[in-house]
């Protein structure tokens, strides 16, 4: 060992006797928790339908037999209850949190559900943001889950640092919109789980384009639609395209998410149970 050494490992180049195993801050769940694959949605940027998506591939999923649950850790904008129905509150035992449960049959957890009213706003610092997060995770009894969805907050900040460190990942979903912007927005997402060595599912494109309902035509309102041209730069073979649908805009609103077909989605699901 170096006269200089500073214990860094992760940062030395030396290889010496002294060096350490690099640390993991994986996060363990509760005896009473049993999550096979966990996959976060995310993206660079907000306002793109990453509860949206969270919310289709978690009922898709449900209705192919698999035992689901969604972390709805967008904490300062929880909008997954709503989208599934859900009024009920989070049940408290000695043992931890029991998650509320939609009438398809997926486990919800949401700060929403803990809050007396919906409407009042999270007025919390980041550090308390994630901390709250990393709880959902070990507090929520679960039991056994084959697949556990979490709607990520926009970004590359504090709850995505701690979910990409403290959750066992099998993988992530990058939701993004047919906009100029997309390919560098998209960048960041790609790189921040590169870095982080978090495998990359696939790319979803939200808002992709509208389907005339007289002629079946897709109309590119958004500007036409770049999903493939990113994944092919980035390496990433699975990516979907989500249309324009005031039908699936109007079930999110009234809680009927699980009764929206979501085809479009056939190539993520496919390839989430590859992950």
């Amino acid at each position: 060992m170096s006269e200089n050494c500073n214990n860094q490992c992760s940062t030395c180049g030396q290889d010496c006797g002294e060096r350490k195993e690099a640390q993991s801050f994986l996060v363990e769940t509760n005896d009473y928790s049993h999550v096979g694959k966990v996959i976060a949605v995310v993206s660079g940027k907000g306002g793109v339908g990453k509860s949206l998506v969270t919310s289709l591939l978690a009922a898709q999923m449900k209705k192919q037999g698999k035992t689901v649950g969604i972390m709805d850790a967008d904490i300062t904008g929880p909008s997954i209850p709503r989208a599934f129905g859900i009024k009920d509150k989070v049940f408290g035992t000695e043992q931890g949190a029991l998650p509320c449960i939609s009438d398809g049959g997926v486990k919800i957890m949401s700060l929403n559900l803990l809050m007396e009213d919906e409407e009042d706003p999270v007025v919390w610092r980041g550090p308390v943001i994630a901390g709250a997060v990393k709880q959902f995770w070990t507090d929520t009894l679960w039991g056994d889950l084959d697949y556990l969805f979490v709607d990520m907050p926009p970004g590359t900040g504090d709850v995505p640092l701690t979910v990409f460190q403290s959750l066992p990942l099998a993988g992530i979903v990058i939701v993004t919109s047919p906009q100029e912007l997309v390919s560098m927005i998209v960048a960041k997402a790609v790189r921040m789980a590169r870095m982080m060595n978090i495998p990359i599912i696939g790319l979803v494109e939200n808002m992709s384009y509208l389907a005339c309902p007289d002629c079946g035509k897709e109309i590119a309102v958004f500007g036409e639609s770049k999903i493939a041209k990113v994944a092919e730069d980035f390496g990433i073979e699975t990516f979907a395209r989500i249309p324009i649908d005031p039908q699936m805009a109007k079930a999110c609103d009234e809680g009927e998410i699980e009764k929206t077909k979501a085809p479009f989605l056939d190539s993520v699901i496919e390839r989430l149970k590859e992950a």
